[in-house]
């Protein structure tokens, strides 16, 4: 939120944060009752909605006398969340507890807008700052003190498949192995096209920026894609570098369902793979829990049989990740509460509870490995072996503001992929925008 949206009432408040601060402060509001808790987040759907699910069966056994209020929004991949949360936020009715991805989703908005209070004591009563990676921690940190409490790491990189639509289409190349290049998948993609299939499905509006970030990593590489989020850039967005990109995001698109502007979400994209209608999806590890967990949330499907994941193309040794976690909001209804709900947020048996059904890995690095699927086996190692970039749409590089804009400019690119130059002129204006172009 822009700080312009506050108002009197809060901005007293935030005036009292920002001094604690400045001096190494508690994370202890003045306490009310606290008799429940309300934790607003979007997980709602398959997979996610099960996992969050554990990680309250956990908090409800070691606070049973707290209720758990459920305050979740469905859609867009928090997109109706966050708007619904600005919404609170402006009529100083915040939550005791919000969703929000590590990052510049984070800090240059909650953070900069004084709306959240820093974590130091919390970090050290639970050891947190002990057991976080040490790429993850100044993610989540203004002037060295914490702002939120990760639970998770994502990998955005993954691509998603259907053996039996493969194999029934005659390809003999291995995912896993054999998609070093886009043009390496394009090939394949055109064998899908031919057997009557779709080769890579796409979701609801959000997802082709999803799919956009993956491209563009796939074309440029990871030390490129990092450049072009630096302050200032040192991948230049009006450069060749990223017109090799478009170009290559225009094919992709090329080779999606003419129906995707009509989904709901990302889910039905996945099924289409599932279904065997389509042969791929580039979609985060989230989708794991979808198509593995038990019903009536998840598919129930078998891996590698039913479907399998490699990395997405051109993303071989690139681990593209985010982290979603929790803060302690300026002004909670429960704040003791809140720090309860934080407390087993952060904790080891919250984390190995929460991420196996999740499809993510734990934020910490302490967790029980042998809990989790081979798929969340794989990603761990990766995580520790990999360059590791960060998620553009999934709040890690960019400020909210500028990731709006990418993402609008995308959605006109959808609608009309010869128009690479308006698109690429309207990167470099988001970025300008935002301050970090000069």
């Amino acid at each position: 939120m822009n700080k312009k949206n506050l108002y009197g009432i809060v901005a007293i408040l935030v005036v009292a944060a920002t001094v604690l601060s400045a001096c190494g402060p508690k994370a202890t509001p003045t306490p009310a009752a606290s008799t429940e808790v309300e934790v607003f987040s979007w997980w709602v759907g398959p997979g996610e909605a099960d996992g969050l699910a554990a990680m309250v069966k956990v908090f409800n056994a070691q606070y049973p006398n707290i209720q758990f209020i459920n305050a979740a929004v469905a859609g867009g991949a928090g997109t109706n969340a966050k708007a619904v949360l600005a919404t609170r936020l402006a009529a100083n009715d915040p939550p005791d507890s919000w969703q929000a991805h590590a990052g510049q989703e984070t800090i240059a908005n909650y953070v900069a807008a004084g709306q959240v209070l820093p974590l130091d004591d919390l970090f050290k009563s639970t050891g947190l700052d002990k057991v976080l990676p040490a790429t993850l921690l100044p993610l989540i940190s203004q002037n060295g003190h914490p702002y939120s409490v990760p639970v998770n790491i994502h990998r955005s990189n993954v691509l998603w498949y259907n053996p039996k639509v493969l194999a029934a289409a005659g390809v003999t190349a291995n995912p896993k192995t054999d998609f070093a290049t886009l043009d390496a998948f394009f090939a394949v993609c055109d064998q899908i096209k031919a057997a009557g299939k779709i080769c890579l499905s796409l979701g609801a509006p959000w997802t082709a920026v999803h799919l956009f970030e993956n491209i563009m990593i796939g074309t440029i590489g990871a030390q490129k894609w990092s450049g072009l989020w630096s302050t200032p850039p040192t991948t230049d967005w009006a450069g060749a570098d990223v017109t090799a990109g478009i170009a290559n995001f225009a094919k992709a698109l090329s080779y999606t369902n003419a129906d995707a502007s009509t989904m709901t979400d990302w889910q039905p994209a996945s099924k289409l793979v599932s279904d065997g209608d389509a042969a791929f999806n580039i979609m985060g590890d989230w989708a794991y829990g979808y198509f593995a967990n038990a019903a009536p949330n998840g598919l129930a499907l078998t891996p590698h049989t039913d479907f399998d994941w490699a990395v997405a193309p051109g993303t071989y040794g690139v681990f593209n990740f985010l982290s979603d976690s929790f803060v302690l909001p300026v002004g909670a209804k429960h704040p003791d509460a809140t720090l309860d709900w934080l407390t087993v947020a952060a904790s080891r048996p919250g984390q190995e509870a929460f991420n196996p059904l999740k499809g993510s890995i734990c934020a910490r690095t302490d967790c029980n490995q042998a809990l989790f699927s081979e798929y969340s086996q794989d990603a761990a190692k990766d995580w520790t072996a990999n360059v590791v970039v960060g998620s553009l749409f999934h709040g890690v590089v960019a400020a909210p503001a500028w990731a709006a804009s990418i993402t609008t400019a995308v959605g006109l690119f959808q609608a009309d992929t010869t128009k690479t130059a308006d698109f690429q002129a309207a990167l470099v204006a988001a970025c300008k925008s935002d301050g970090t172009c000069k």
